[in-house]
């Protein structure tokens, strides 16, 4: 159901990257066939029939995960098998049946549903009152991106910069922003920012629902500039919020790049299998193990193995595989193949906060949720793909910096004409409108570890939330500058009461002690397989994506950002599967050059 355009490109680059593929094949032709000539050892495990031969394989189906298989299958001599471990995202290959997922409305069934969803939890967090916090993460064709919120945010420019100062060389803006294009199709057109040929559809809010008008107008009369894309030349401001949504269906990275790739012949795409261990030979990898209806099967590849499981996941299998913390492996009875001390660590999220007002008229959609009218809005949906049920309703939001000389916006804001309670698993109460808010760059680094040498344990997850003053001092920021915004003309006919924080709450000792009790995870986690130099001791992948310290291991995925941008983490990490796709491929990196960014004309006042 995706469409992919395909167009005649005569630039100097495409036609490098044309030259630079015809080179490879043969090359690749020879790793095929020597995959069916495997060394002695690697013979000796694959002598049963519970085992098969790959270029590829990749572990995971997420939202990097079909990136990959999607484009390395673009060659007919490349074999990929794709490890999913959780079920397919359609039933009998009908997504209306699989509505929870497909209908954009339904969004927080499957942030509530183990079928779907890892359903992590962290450590109990200290500096939170003690709490456990919620973590979904998808387990499923499409991974997180087929339970996701839908919205598409890039990030800032200035992310992209720092992480090539921090050693991610070749992945500073001017590399990452071609392959955010190349990746996108964007309903209002390409320009120097928007891609127009990428399977990824991305469009804009169709409700222009008086809330979401309301919350702009206010943000405005708050002082704050409108943007009309926070994904172009200025994320500083407030507009409408991009999403990956298309003819009122969520468009993951299933529909975008799996289903439209699974007929090629050298693709293979399992479910419900769980990758135990990276199998080596030495320091090579040289397949996986995995878990199918009972039967424990090996996968090898004469290419690579590429992790593709996101933050949680991926450096799990490192560690169970023998690759982390030699003492922390060796505690656990694993057998240490490679001294890697960064892999679990730099744990990075973006935590937030909902404010939330009661509205005055029945406009929100606390109606909507009635058993009745949820009826009306699903079979519409089921019927023609439009109506309430095909959004997220997450339209508008914002970026701001929290104060003067800070240089570009560390404060996110999504605005939600409606109450959510407990990550959606408990019903609305009233008439409300809320904004999600929460700084952008914490200072709290956290790190995770094997709880076990069972696979199927979660790992221990320790975010180390609000562990910094800066991170107390920025989500004080939030609240006020949010209350602020709240207290503009443009809400006079709908402002009620504030149900969260409450008016009671006003000191700063008010303010903390409530973020302390209701901020939570804005699901976001990611860094836990740094990408960065071989001088430094705590990256776990260098810039082309490569396991350091053994042989034919990638990681793609969200856990190699080093360190988390200013945004939503679905169109990132989107972005790096493509770019470490051409890697793979070994074809030249895209570049544009000089492309403008929006500056403050001034850093002495915070708007």
């Amino acid at each position: 159901m995706s469409c992919l355009i395909r167009v005649k490109c005569y630039s100097p680059v495409s036609e490098m990257h044309q030259v630079a593929g015809a080179l490879l094949r043969a090359h690749r032709l020879k790793n095929i066939l020597g995959s069916k000539f495997p060394t002695s050892r690697a013979l000796s495990q694959r002598g049963s029939e519970n085992a098969s031969s790959h270029s590829y394989v990749i572990v995971g189906a997420g939202s990097a995960g079909c990136v990959l298989a999607s484009r390395l299958t673009e060659d007919p001599l490349s074999t990929v098998l794709l490890l999913e471990a959780g079920p397919k995202d359609t039933l009998l290959g009908s997504k209306r049946l699989m509505w929870k997922i497909h209908m954009p409305a339904a969004l927080t069934y499957n942030l509530c549903d183990e079928n779907y969803n890892w359903y992590y939890h962290t450590a109990p967090q200290k500096h939170m009152d003690n709490r456990v916090m919620y973590w979904p993460r998808g387990r499923v064709w499409g991974g997180s991106s087929s339970l996701n919120a839908m919205v598409y945010i890039r990030g800032h420019a200035e992310d992209y910069n720092r992480w090539s100062r921090e050693g991610a060389v070749g992945w500073d803006y001017e590399h990452c922003l071609p392959y955010f294009k190349k990746a996108q199709t964007h309903e209002l057109g390409p320009d120097q920012y928007r891609g127009g040929n990428g399977p990824l559809r991305v469009s804009r809010g169709k409700t222009n629902h008086p809330l979401h008008r309301a919350f702009l107008e206010a943000a405005q009369q708050a002082g704050y500039p409108l943007t009309d894309d926070m994904n172009g030349y200025q994320q500083e401001g407030f507009g409408w919020m991009d999403m990956t949504i298309h003819k009122g269906q969520r468009w993951s990275t299933a529909s975008a790049y799996l289903r439209p790739a699974i007929a090629r012949p050298n693709l293979s795409v399992t479910e419900k299998t769980i990758v135990t261990k990276i199998l080596f030979q030495g320091i090579k990898a040289i397949g996986v193990e995995y878990m199918e209806k009972g039967q424990r099967k090996k996968a090898f590849a004469s290419n690579e193995v590429i992790l593709s499981g996101g933050a949680i996941n991926s450096p799990q299998l490192l560690m169970l595989s023998g690759v982390g913390n030699a003492d922390d492996l060796k505690r656990l009875g694993i057998p240490v193949v490679c001294h890697l001390p960064g892999v679990g660590q730099n744990l990075q999220d973006h935590l937030e906060v909902y404010v939330q007002q009661k509205c005055t008229k029945p406009i929100t959609l606390y109606n909507a949720q009635k058993p009745i009218n949820m009826v009306k809005i699903g079979l519409e949906w089921l019927w023609k793909f439009t109506g309430e049920g095909a959004t997220s309703h997450l339209e508008s939001g914002g970026f701001i910096r929290s104060q003067a000389e800070v240089p570009h916006p560390d404060i996110q804001f999504h605005f939600l004409p409606s109450q959510v309670i407990d990550h959606g698993r408990a019903a609305s109460t009233t008439e409300a409108y809320q904004v999600h808010v929460g700084p952008m760059r914490s200072t709290s680094v956290g790190w995770l570890k094997l709880k076990t040498a069972n696979p199927n344990d979660h790992p221990i997850i320790e975010p180390n939330y609000m562990s910094t003053e800066r991170d107390i001092w920025e989500f004080r920021q939030c609240v006020k500058l949010t209350r602020e915004i709240f207290a503009q003309k443009a809400f006079e006919k709908f402002c009620g009461p504030e149900i969260q924080p409450g008016n009671h709450v006003q000191s700063d000792k008010e303010i903390d002690a409530f973020i302390r009790q209701k901020a939570d995870s804005a699901y976001h986690p990611s860094c836990t397989c740094k990408m960065g130099q071989l001088t430094d001791s705590t990256a776990v992948v260098d810039p082309q994506t490569k396991v350091i310290g053994v042989e034919n291991l990638r990681v793609v995925d969200a856990s190699i950002m080093p360190s988390v941008v200013s945004g939503n983490l679905n169109a990132p990490t989107i972005m790096i599967a493509e770019k470490a796709a051409d890697i793979i491929k070994g074809l030249p990196p895209l570049h544009e050059r000089n492309v403008p960014v929006y500056r403050p004309k001034s850093l002495e006042t915070q708007r």
